[in-house]
């Protein structure tokens, strides 16, 4: 039997996780206690971005010039109906029943009348942004130390655990036939990167140091997340 190794990544991520901590640990050199690893946050950073400019940026680029934005749009639809699905499961586990509730009627909506989400049928509906690192931060986890995961980016270690569990229940993950699930996967990756192109232009274009932006606006957007838009008034670094 095939091993699916998309089941893996519940495994693999915290591996990730704690080479970057143990390898972080040899490399610690900044003064801020969000971000105890900044020697190794930063050289795994230039490693990702260098990967990223030579294989995934040249794709996604690719993707944008190539195929028409309706297309593009459809499968952005597609892959966010998905999300909404564990969004739903999300509310659940963080005792958030009317919006659970809300986000269960855009994903029956949108995966019926939109045909399995390729339309946004349920616009009007808002979509909400849950994960399980903000169900662990919802019910007091601290988000912990701030690290750069290789090939995942931006993570800290509550976010990374909740990152494995995220991965262990995906749906594309557990797709059993191996060229559909590889085939989902890799275009969500690159719809997901093609989307971050003009954000990412606008950062080259203002930002003298592009790891120290990445890093604090990774952490405030997450403590806004956890907090649902409306964090306490205390610098994002103090505890969350």
């Amino acid at each position: 039997m095939p091993v699916n190794h998309f089941k893996l990544l519940p495994i693999f991520s915290p591996v990730l996780l704690l080479a970057s901590l143990l390898l972080g640990g040899c490399s610690s050199t900044s003064n801020n206690p969000k971000d105890p690893f900044e020697g190794y946050n930063r050289s795994m950073y230039q490693f990702n971005d260098t990967l990223d400019r030579a294989v995934l940026k040249p794709v996604a680029q690719g993707y944008q010039t190539v195929v028409p934005s309706p297309a593009r749009k459809m499968v952005h639809n597609f892959f966010s109906n998905i999300d909404d699905i564990f969004v739903t499961v999300n509310d659940l586990l963080q005792f958030k029943f009317k919006q659970a509730a809300h986000d269960f009627t855009r994903v029956w909506v949108n995966s019926t009348f939109g045909i399995f989400g390729l339309f946004n049928v349920a616009h009007n509906l808002e979509k909400h942004n849950e994960d399980f690192g903000q169900t662990l931060g919802h019910w007091g986890v601290s988000s912990g130390p701030f690290i750069v995961l290789p090939l995942l980016g931006p993570s800290s270690l509550r976010d990374g655990t909740g990152l494995a569990v995220d991965s262990y229940y995906g749906v594309v993950e557990n797709i059993e036939d191996i060229p559909v699930r590889n085939s989902l996967w890799a275009t969500n990756k690159v719809d997901q990167r093609a989307g971050l192109l003009d954000t990412e232009k606008i950062i080259e274009d203002t930002v003298v140091d592009r790891y120290s932006f990445i890093r604090d606006a990774y952490l405030m957007r997450r403590q806004s997340l956890v907090y649902d838009g409306d964090p306490p008034r205390v610098k994002y670094d103090d505890d969350y």
